[in-house]
């Protein structure tokens, strides 16, 4: 799998620890929006260092390909960060599988960037990974987040009771997967 991607709007890219400020900023920028939907962040989390460090293990892991996450910028600004999709928790023989996560900045939310992302990302992982499946989970009132997983061919499984423990609290998610046949191009 290569570590840079591009789409007809897009760059998709892993990216090395010196970018921590950038990401650090980007997680900023929409803190409220993103901290809604995940559990609670890490002490330090919201520190370039944090970012460095994360982006290091991201990095490697990416190497060793267990784990990928791409970082989402407009080719017309290739120096801010809009957006990541990461695939974790890859299985190979015999299920072929793995889950996705993705969050996009609010500034851009609307114009089918993270639709385009998800949809050239996903047809790379069943092409470049021999993925079988992926997997993806979405809290039943995240309609954004379920609408671009319906957009990119996601089927609805069903619900995962107690899925994630958010802000002290278990939370239901709706369990979506895609198939190589299900790919919306």
């Amino acid at each position: 799998m290569l570590f840079e991607y591009e789409t007809q709007r897009l760059l998709l890219k892993i990216i090395k620890p010196e970018y921590g400020s950038s990401v650090l900023e980007f997680y900023l920028r929409d803190k409220a929006l993103f901290e809604r939907y995940e559990p609670d962040r890490m002490p330090g989390f919201y520190t370039t260092d944090y970012q460095k460090k994360a982006l290091y293990i991201e990095f490697n892991k990416a190497i060793e390909g267990t784990m990928f996450r791409f970082y989402v910028y407009e080719k017309t600004d290739p120096n801010t960060i809009i957006g990541t999709i990461c695939f974790f928790n890859i299985l190979h023989a015999p299920c072929y599988c793995c889950e996705v996560g993705y969050k996009f900045s609010s500034r851009i939310h609307h114009r089918g960037y993270a639709t385009e992302a998800l949809t050239v990302l996903a047809n790379t992982v069943f092409t470049e990974l021999n993925m079988h499946r992926i997997v993806a989970c979405v809290e039943p009132n995240n309609a954004p987040s379920i609408h671009l997983l319906e957009r990119v061919g996601f089927v609805r499984e069903g619900l995962c009771r107690d899925h994630t423990c958010q802000h002290g609290i278990w939370i239901d998610h709706l369990q979506y997967s895609l198939l190589p046949a299900d790919l919306r191009q």
